[in-house]
């Protein structure tokens, strides 16, 4: 009976060798990958508290990881993994908000393999993974802001209720007097309203230099607008997003925001 009870303490001894030595090497495997890391840490990171007080929050169910519930003290996370503390979701760094002044020649895109993009021009900024909102075209001009904040993004890319940017656009030829009042009214384009937030002549300039603000995050509105009413782009500058503006910011250079304009920036 001795032997028996035993023998099977051994096995059962050498099946735990065998279900933990994988768990091992796994962790292994990650220990040296700076995209893994802590769960505890990446809370931390993300600035809501400390790793201690991050620790009391998972003990307490208030931690999620890809949708589950994670109560497990030392539970290893990949930076990629959707993260939230009590519904709210974390990115494993700081706020980030870095505002470009855009030249020619640049992409808008974060993807490899297009050339040159803005990417190239943000990339001592901040170890932050920091991605532009909205889209300036190859050729076009002027401020694009980059950020990790998630609600930030979403604010501008709610083209009803985001952020205004205000252009200078340059055309072909002069705006007509009734062509600038039907888009300041609004007009549809296949059954689609085109809203603009305002339009005007530029002061000073000759009535082919337009000032037009949308909440639109894109450029090719501006296109499709001109387009319609048989106008070619020969310009685009952007020359203000909300209160942000251009002003000692020269082109091809970048700044990071300070806290009030981030907070304002919030508040808009």
């Amino acid at each position: 009976m001795n032997r028996f009870k035993g023998g099977k303490g051994k096995s059962e001894q050498s099946a735990r060798r065998q279900k933990t030595k994988p768990k091992k090497q796994v962790e292994r495997q990650t220990s040296g990958n700076p995209d893994v890391m802590r769960l505890n840490k990446y809370i931390s990171n993300s600035g809501i508290c400390s790793r201690r007080e991050a620790d009391e929050n998972i003990a307490l169910g208030l931690v999620t990881v890809n949708g589950k519930v994670i109560t497990e003290m030392g539970y290893k996370v990949n930076r990629s993994d959707e993260v939230k503390f009590d519904g709210r979701r974390l990115t494993p760094e700081p706020m980030t908000y870095v505002l470009l002044n855009k030249p020619k020649g640049f992409a808008t895109t974060t993807a490899e393999g297009k050339g040159r993009t803005v990417m190239d021009l943000v990339t001592n900024a901040t170890n932050a993974k920091i991605k532009p909102i909205g889209r300036l075209g190859r050729n076009s001009l002027g401020l694009l802001l980059f950020t990790n904040d998630d609600k930030v993004v979403q604010k501008f890319t709610n083209s009803t209720t985001g952020v205004a940017r205000l252009f200078h656009v340059e055309l072909d030829k002069k705006l007509k007097p009734e062509d600038l009042k039907t888009i300041k009214e609004g007009f549809k384009i296949d059954d689609t309203l085109i809203a603009v937030e305002d339009i005007s002549y530029v002061q000073g300039q000759s009535k082919n230099q337009i000032g037009i603000k949308i909440k639109n995050t894109g450029n090719s509105i501006l296109r499709t607008i001109f387009d319609h009413f048989n106008y070619n782009l020969v310009k685009i500058d952007c020359v203000a997003i909300g209160h942000l503006t251009k002003k000692d910011l020269p082109r091809g250079h970048w700044k990071h925001l300070t806290q009030q304009e981030v907070n304002t920036l919030k508040m808009l």
